[in-house]
């Protein structure tokens, strides 16, 4: 049982967002009363994943895209795993902590295309495979303690998900993220994003984007703050000091972590180590998925210093996010250092 209505976007609208972004094949849904843009495969799978079985033990990142996930993955992962850096350095993060709701975003259409681009290994198909498949499918086959990510908000997981199960929630400030989730959807086959920033922030703030309305995302999570499995942390706060919130993290995980273990962890979070050291992904190359030319996955971990804002841009979305912020006691922390 689903308890929200699902509806493709009208015509028009669904034509002007694959034009925009060439690898959605079979465009785009809205969900529930927040009107959620989800693209379409979703509608098949949203029941597994409202009603999938939770577990006590399971630990959750939760985020609006772009928001320091990755970087959260291998913290969490870690400080629940008793730091075992070995084991991490063996087995790639997206296998050790996955995105439960990958699948929603690989169409077979696509993935036929850029097996055109490979030779035909078992090996580039049982990846792709793994891609396209429903994480409450895999989910369920999972030891324990399981480790996931999800960008989807509250209202379309499972209910029951708080009273079983440690989540921590990370907000970003959204200009942040709308930069970040630029390069992202440009560099990704699977979104291939073609037009210009100005047209992108447009439509973030018509929550027009995968995984929009931003604000509701974030106001959601807000609003269960308080609960004792939830841990609401701001990306912000963890740039500009990253060893206690390790601290907060591993508290909140029942954990207990010495100086010296805080300083190797914060030591191998840090931006210049993280993109050199950590295994997001198999190593297994395939030809097509990323866009040559583009930004990396992991891109600079900066907090402000946003040059795709131009004068008039960066007015109209200063009142954009203060507009929002008025109506709440959600207000983002103001960084004092530029990087991890």
């Amino acid at each position: 049982m689903f308890p929200h209505k699902i509806e493709q976007v009208d015509e028009q609208l669904n034509m002007k967002l694959m034009n925009f972004f060439k690898g959605e094949r079979r465009g785009f849904c809205k969900v529930g009363p927040e009107k959620w843009l989800l693209p379409m495969r979703y509608m098949d799978q949203a029941e597994g994943y409202y009603n999938m079985q939770v577990r006590k033990d399971d630990v959750w990142i939760m985020t609006f895209p772009r928001s320091g996930t990755t970087w959260c993955q291998e913290l969490l992962w870690l400080i629940n795993n008793n730091l075992d850096y070995e084991k991490a350095s063996q087995t790639p993060l997206d296998r050790r902590f996955p995105f439960l709701e990958f699948g929603i975003l690989h169409s077979p259409e696509l993935h036929k295309e850029i097996m055109a681009l490979n030779s035909d290994t078992k090996e580039i198909e049982d990846q792709l495979a793994f891609m396209r498949q429903p994480g409450y499918e895999w989910a369920a086959q999972m030891t324990n303690p399981r480790h996931f990510k999800t960008h989807l908000p509250f209202d379309l997981l499972p209910p029951s998900l708080l009273d079983s199960s440690k989540v921590i929630y990370v907000a970003r400030n959204p200009k942040d993220v709308a930069t970040s989730y630029y390069y992202h959807n440009r560099l990704l086959k699977v979104h291939e994003y073609t037009g210009d920033f100005e047209t992108y922030w447009d439509l973030f703030e018509q929550n027009l984007l995968a995984f929009c309305p931003y604000w509701p995302h974030i106001n959601q999570a807000w609003a269960k703050r308080n609960h004792p499995n939830l841990l609401f942390l701001f990306y912000e706060d963890m740039v500009q000091d990253l060893p206690k919130n390790i601290e907060k993290v591993a508290e909140f995980l029942g954990k207990k972590l010495t100086a010296d273990q805080i300083s190797r962890l914060t030591d191998h979070l840090h931006i210049d180590n993280f993109k050199k050291n950590v295994v997001l992904h198999p190593k297994v190359v395939i030809n097509g998925f990323y866009k040559e030319g583009e930004e990396d996955f992991i891109r600079k971990g900066k907090v402000g210093g946003r040059k795709e804002f131009n004068s008039e841009l960066e007015t109209k979305a200063n009142h954009w996010v203060d507009e929002h912020l008025a109506s709440t006691e959600l207000k983002f922390p103001v960084c004092n250092s530029n990087h991890r």
